[in-house]
């Protein structure tokens, strides 16, 4: 395998000012980003955009198991670890409670277009509980056959059964949480997952008839070092996903205190997490991986890379994604839906959430309107955030505005140009390839949110 050198450090640094590769930035699948979120908003604004959602349009939907058997350091999910059958059952019963009541706040049945269930570990529902929960799904919503229906997998904890459960279900893609195989980092983070373990659930899922499956590695781990990331990379590539993603380890210990268990001497510099993120890229798409947007790696002739090349690409809280719905029905503790009038977030503390189920009121306690000038801002941000190009009149056209209405970023642009960062030349700013893994530096100019050093402390670096 072919890997950047150490000597090329040097370079990777001066090639931009280093504040900016330590700046802390939302990742933006969604704007206003989830700190802007306040108490303003209330379960009866929420039901009120629900009923005035377009039967016509398609959603997707997202549900949220924040339940694990073990629990990774790195981790900055919502999630907790639970192994009590009854406490996860529970969590079921009103799971599906909080879909009927959704589902009566809404003009008419909907037709489905993604589903995800993520965590969390939805493992955690179990055989029966999976298939209860799309069961019910199927009762309330209009699922077809093309509608994808996505799940997030922990393989320390998928055995043959939940698998046959999955295929039984309809799931048609299943993401693997990875990270890396290296034992001495894995012990560093509290994840032991051999790469004899993963290749068996992913061929198992084969054969249960899931093809589409995605791989989740990280960069800027304890003890990582480019040779063996790489080595875990070929190792999961070898297994042939039809998606990889390359996340960045965001060290905040003081949102989540179990990060704390991670020595943070032990964790790559910035120019080392550059180095690492840069090699690993360079030798996917090497192998036949198409880059996607600033994280994803897509084999070509997939519905990813195909609509990543037709410019279709989207995201939203789930990262890249090819659904084009505009609306985000979010279920489960800490769970956020998207509506055209803006964000609505559940409660997080399981208990508190439950307690809002029974009394039969939707579990909201904040969110954010949005409005004109939000709309075009997300449609610039994600437009730069998919295809690391912006014609900013072109976009901006469509909701109204011009580039005119732009001036102050406009100038933050040229400033980026300046330093390296982009191409910006009669109002369309184009990334080079060396720096997308900068995109949300250049999208940071559109963010009139982003001002607070107490908003910036919520975020993960740059790189």
């Amino acid at each position: 395998m072919r890997h950047l050198s150490q000597s090329a450090v040097s370079r990777v640094m001066s090639s931009q000012p280093n504040d900016l590769l330590t700046r802390r930035l939302p990742r933006y699948t969604s704007y206003p980003t989830a700190p802007h979120f306040h108490d303003g908003i209330s379960a009866q604004d929420y039901r009120a955009w629900l009923g005035a959602l377009d039967p016509a349009a398609p959603v997707s939907l997202y549900l949220h198991t924040p339940f694990c058997h073990e629990l990774c350091w790195f981790c900055g999910c919502n999630t907790r670890v639970v192994r009590r059958e009854g406490v996860i059952a529970d969590y079921l019963d009103h799971l599906i409670a909080e879909i009927d009541l959704v589902a009566e706040a809404l003009p008419d049945r909907l037709s489905i277009s993604h589903i995800h269930l993520g965590g969390g570990s939805p493992n955690t529902l179990g055989h029966d509980g999976l298939i209860r929960l799309i069961k019910h799904l199927r009762q309330q919503f209009d699922i077809h056959a093309e509608s994808e229906i996505a799940i997030e997998l922990d393989p320390r904890s998928t055995d043959d059964d939940f698998i046959a459960a999955c295929a039984d279900a309809g799931i048609s893609r299943a993401s693997l949480g990875v990270q890396d195989l290296n034992p001495t980092v894995q012990k560093a983070i509290n994840r032991i997952q051999p790469y004899e373990q993963v290749a068996h659930v992913v061929d198992q899922l084969k054969a249960a008839g899931i093809q589409d499956i995605n791989v989740d590695l990280m960069y800027g781990l304890p003890h990582q070092t480019v040779p063996d990331l790489l080595t875990s990379t070929e190792q999961v590539r070898q297994l042939r996903p039809s998606r990889i993603a390359l996340f960045g380890y965001a060290h905040v210990p003081w949102m989540k205190a179990h990060q704390a268990l991670i020595d943070e001497a032990l964790l790559p510099s910035p120019a080392e997490r550059r180095l690492q993120h840069d090699s690993v890229s360079t030798h996917l798409v090497n192998s036949g991986y198409q880059a996607i947007g600033m994280d994803h790696f897509a084999r070509r002739g997939t519905t990813m890379a195909d609509s990543h090349t037709a410019g279709t690409l989207r995201r939203n809280f789930q990262g890249y994604t090819t659904d084009p719905a505009t609306t985000l029905l979010g279920f489960g503790a800490s769970a956020i839906g998207m509506t055209p009038h803006g964000y609505a977030q559940n409660e997080t503390d399981v208990r508190r959430w439950r307690s809002s189920i029974k009394d039969r009121m939707l579990p909201v306690v904040k969110g954010i309107a949005t409005d004109a000038d939000d709309h075009v801002r997300r449609a610039l941000i994600e437009r730069l955030m998919c295809d690391m190009t912006l014609d900013i009149d072109q976009t901006a056209t469509q909701f109204g505005y011009s580039i005119k209405d732009f001036a102050e970023e406009v100038d933050s642009l040229h400033q980026l140009r300046r330093d390296g960062l982009i191409d910006f030349e009669n109002g369309i700013v184009h990334i080079p390839p060396e720096n997308h893994v900068l995109v949300r530096i250049v999208a940071s100019v559109f963010d009139r949110y982003l001002r607070t050093a107490a908003t910036e402390a919520k975020h993960a670096v740059a790189v």
